[in-house]
């Protein structure tokens, strides 16, 4: 009988030893795929900045370009401007310096006699 209790204690060891064994391969297991899945994450997460860095990429070149092109129109536009005033400046003094020059001659001419 003793050895019939024995045997039954060894069955039931046993039988605790295979479901710590089955325990573990579960954890294993479950360790494994989370791994798996936070690769994965990360990942997925690694494409997703790369895609918004590069959205974010174009957008700012296409502002720069958009500025230095408003730029170099800006300055374009402000070199016509000058230009123009330069000419209307020059036009209305040539105009006025007959007339200066005529009215200077006459104050001079009249103080001298």
């Amino acid at each position: 009988m003793a050895s019939m209790d024995s045997s039954r204690g060894q069955g039931g060891i046993q039988m605790l030893l295979n479901a710590e064994q089955e325990a573990q391969q579960i954890v294993s297991s479950a360790r494994s795929l989370k791994l798996a899945r936070l690769k994965q994450a990360k990942e997925e997460a690694e494409k997703d900045v790369a895609l918004y860095r590069s959205h974010m990429e174009k957008e700012y070149q296409s502002k720069i370009s958009e500025t230095s092109g408003s730029s170099g129109n800006t300055v374009k536009q402000l070199e016509e401007e000058t230009e123009m005033k330069i000419k209307a400046l020059t036009e209305s003094s040539s105009r006025v310096s007959k007339e200066i020059v005529d009215m200077l001659m006459k104050h001079i001419t009249k103080l001298r006699t």
